[in-house]
């Protein structure tokens, strides 16, 4: 049987979301335009839409 790795998240979801998107953007930068820029750029959008959703999901304005 396999362990779940369990740790202690010491920043929060959003942060998480933030510092991967703003690495993959800075990364994409040292890159020339090609595949690997494109999906690096495609990873730190998907960063910023989970983070845009994960804020909408958590808002006040969703409680009943």
């Amino acid at each position: 049987m396999t362990r779940r790795n369990r740790r202690k998240q010491t920043i929060s979801f959003e942060q998480r979301l933030s510092q991967a998107a703003r690495a993959a953007r800075e990364a994409a930068t040292q890159l020339p335009a090609g595949q690997e820029r494109d999906a690096l750029i495609r990873k730190a959008r998907q960063a910023e839409t989970a983070a845009s959703i994960n804020e909408w999901l958590t808002s006040s304005g969703l409680r009943p």
